[in-house]
């Protein structure tokens, strides 16, 4: 299973749980210290807060998660082939999560596109250190690249 992944900057995680947990009648899927993630049935998405004080509303970054390495391999050659560059992150951890992925490069409006899968789940935001990653980013971690 596919499916699009959102992931929204918000000022505070806890009033923004209990909105979405209301509007799309699911509890989250895991929370972390700011940080939740929903895996909503219908529609199919993963809707991904970050707790970025001053930023709330704003877009941190899309997704397409996808159910296996295979899968990011494929669509990775899919995209290169159809002339798109990327910035590989094999064995990653980012939003307490080890992924494989990449991010799409050149979006036309700077927008931030990753296509990932999760291998498992980690205590941690980042892996050893926030300059191992590309993640997404929240204030007071690192910003290692272009923020929307």
């Amino acid at each position: 299973m596919s499916r699009i992944q959102l992931a929204l900057n918000v000022d505070d995680l806890s009033t923004a749980v209990e909105f979405y947990s209301k509007l799309f009648d699911t509890a989250p899927a895991k929370t972390k210290p700011g940080y939740a993630n929903f895996a909503i049935a219908n529609p199919p998405l993963k809707l991904v807060l970050l707790e970025n004080p001053g930023k709330g509303g704003t877009l941190n970054h899309l997704g397409v998660e996808v159910e296996s390495v295979d899968a990011v391999d494929t669509e990775q050659t899919r995209l290169a082939d159809a002339g798109f560059a990327s910035v590989d992150e094999r064995g990653g951890t980012c939003c307490y999560a080890k992924q494989d992925k990449f991010w799409v490069e050149g979006t036309p409006n700077g927008e931030r596109w990753e296509i990932y899968t999760v291998l498992a789940d980690s205590e941690t935001f980042f892996g050893q250190t926030p300059e191992d990653s590309t993640c997404c980013s929240t204030e007071g971690k690192a910003q290692l690249a272009v923020e929307t």
